[in-house]
């Protein structure tokens, strides 16, 4: 491990636990969350995370620092693509907007762990079986792949296995129950569709995490630094989910983008024993094509905008022009 120094490393996980109630306490206990205080919100995530590559630069280095951030970048990035799935889900089991916050939060959650677990599993694998970095690069190409030709992930609820069985071995009460995971009534213990929504979302996230961890390892073998990427990455999500839910489909090239950085750090993972890509230059080419990604997008909303614009202009003038005729034959 990078950073060997044990009293930094609890600092940044007490800080990240105080984080974590802070942003549970103040952002949404049981209400919903307006857009400017989602703003802040994503703004002191966004700063806490840079904060956390200065203490990485001064605790260990320039190149870990480098690399926490670009691991910070892909798993961010991708994170947009969980938000869909939120708000499928999200519409799939009717859930209020007061109470999508919470949901999330234990939904984050539980994808911390999860991720931790898989980076573990991944770091041991890689450095007992080197051709693993070989298996992930095709992974991720394979990925990249399907992205690209618009194969989405299954998030069909009715199709999600652990929501089937949860269904069968528990009833689901008709509503929400006031916010609760479980209901007691008549002597049986009821799961309310909240509940259902968060097992489906959980799912969702092993999926996920199974996608993007690949790709931080393309970066770093070091299992904090991909952790706390992670972290940071998804921490932030609840308030990026009120604020890009309106403005998510203004972003058309999401997919194609996404599909080409990972199509990157796959090839990275399969030359790395043949070409060297330094952390400075890996970061600098994902965040070219974040930034491309994100400028085809906006021109594309503006050109369309500005076709619609010419289109009603148009459509009135011919209006306004056929009104004029109309006039002319009564005289």
């Amino acid at each position: 491990m990078v950073l060997t120094e044990i009293a930094p490393i609890a600092g940044l996980i007490i800080a990240l636990v105080f984080f974590l109630w802070l942003d549970l306490h103040f952002f949404a206990r049981g209400r919903e969350a307006d857009f400017k205080e989602a703003a802040v919100w994503s703004v002191g995530w966004l700063v806490l995370s840079l904060l956390v590559a200065v203490v990485v630069l001064f605790l260990d280095s320039g190149t870990s620092a480098i690399e926490y951030t670009t691991v910070y970048l892909i798993e961010r990035s991708l994170s947009l693509d969980n938000l869909f799935v939120f708000i499928i889900l999200f519409t799939y089991f009717g859930v209020p907007e007061e109470r999508r916050a919470r949901l999330l939060f234990w939904g984050i959650v539980a994808a911390l762990v999860m991720r931790a677990v898989f980076i573990l599993v991944g770091v041991e694998l890689i450095e007992q079986f080197h051709f693993v970095i070989y298996l992930l690069g095709v992974a991720l190409l394979f990925l990249a792949y399907r992205i690209f030709k618009g194969v989405s992930e299954n998030v069909d609820p009715e199709k999600n296995l652990m929501v089937r069985l949860v269904r069968r071995i528990y009833p689901v009460t008709d509503d929400f129950r006031e916010g609760h995971w479980f209901s007691q009534e008549d002597g049986k213990r009821y799961v309310t569709p909240l509940f259902l929504c968060l097992v489906a979302i959980v799912f969702a996230d092993i999926a996920f995490a199974i996608d993007s961890i690949p790709a931080a390892f393309a970066i770093t073998d070091d299992a904090f630094l991909i952790w706390m990427g992670n972290v940071f990455a998804l921490l932030g999500l609840r308030a990026l989910f009120v604020l890009v839910e309106g403005l998510i489909a203004r972003f058309r090239y999401l997919d194609e983008t996404i599909a080409v950085v990972l199509a990157v750090v796959g090839v990275k993972l399969l030359i790395e024993d043949l070409v060297v890509i330094g952390p400075l230059a890996s970061l600098a080419i994902i965040a070219f094509c974040f930034a491309a990604g994100i400028a085809a997008s906006l021109y594309a909303d503006s050109r369309d905008s500005d076709a619609q614009r010419k289109r009603e202009e148009r459509r009135e003038e011919k209006e306004a022009g056929g009104g004029a005729d109309s006039e002319k034959e009564k005289e």
